[in-house]
């Protein structure tokens, strides 16, 4: 009996883990992307994230004046704590999906050009279409996360615990969340994920798949290591307003410091304990 057919009997996930390896390009093999693949694929992210905030201050224009229109008719002694529609679920969740495209797009810049030069230097084709298979794999765990928030959402406001300007209405329960959200920063998880996403070489040379098909399944892992990165920043939303679009943007900010920032994760243990001090503070009642 041969060597490596003993190897393969003994120890079977060292040998899936050479032949992943083998397959995953090494440092050496990461080619220049093209200057047309490269103005390609950073024009259809900056695209991508400009229609999204576009989006997205459209909506807040549209909502301030349906909010006033509310506000006068409470003050006509009128409720307006009226039941969702399906419309209602169905409009939340596509604010949700442009928020979400718009806030992680960006962040995702640069395992996307690390895997557009991989994929060149092992020789593939068609590379923007690949590459466009693992933004859409990236993209969709935010979509599922999206629809998580959603029903989050929807309950909350069946509760009467969300404000107009759908922000938690009870300093309990946004300071629960900010609680749950910076204690959650200084775990082992966090730190876990925090290093997939800050480490894209790694994350490529690790769980390397060929073809459009393999491109759209790494998408769909990154994506779910950066969802257990910064989910829990995305819930603070909860707290300081849905749709304020100065906190988005300041969540969006962090969100790229902590992943491309020379002091990631020190930035990261820093917000959770501020976070955690803040939450205890509102749910107190000081804040």
């Amino acid at each position: 009996m041969g060597r490596t057919t003993v190897n393969m009997r003994l120890f079977p996930g060292k040998v899936r883990n050479l032949a992943t390896a083998s397959r995953a390009p090494n440092p050496g093999s990461v080619a220049s992307l093209s200057r047309r693949e490269r103005i390609l694929i950073l024009g259809c992210v900056a695209a991508v994230v400009t229609l999204s905030w576009a989006f997205l201050f459209y909506l807040d224009h549209q909502m301030s004046s349906a909010r006033q229109h509310d506000q006068m008719m409470m003050e006509m002694g009128m409720s307006m704590a009226a039941p969702w529609t399906a419309a209602d679920i169905l409009f939340t969740f596509a604010m949700w999906v442009v928020m979400m495209v718009g806030m992680m797009t960006g962040s995702a810049m640069p395992v996307l050009l690390l895997f557009a030069r991989a994929h060149t230097g092992r020789g593939g084709s068609r590379t923007p279409f690949v590459v466009l298979a693992f933004a859409l794999g990236y993209l969709a765990v935010w979509v599922g996360f999206s629809a998580c928030a959603t029903l989050a959402q929807w309950a909350l406001h069946q509760a009467a615990l969300l404000s107009p300007e759908m922000a938690a209405s009870s300093p309990q329960v946004g300071g629960a969340v900010l609680c749950a959200a910076g204690l959650y920063q200084l775990t082992p998880a966090k730190r876990a994920c925090l290093t997939h996403c800050r480490s894209p070489l790694g994350f490529l040379m690790s769980h390397w798949r060929d073809g459009t098909t393999g491109a759209l399944q790494m998408g769909m892992r990154h994506g779910a290591y950066c969802l257990g990165c910064c989910w829990a920043l995305m819930c603070v939303l909860f707290v300081v307003g849905v749709m304020n679009l100065v906190w988005v943007a300041a969540l969006a900010l962090f969100v790229f410091l902590e992943k491309v920032g020379p002091a990631g994760v020190v930035l990261a243990r820093a917000a959770g304990a501020a976070m955690t001090a803040a939450g205890i503070l509102l749910f107190t009642g000081v804040l």
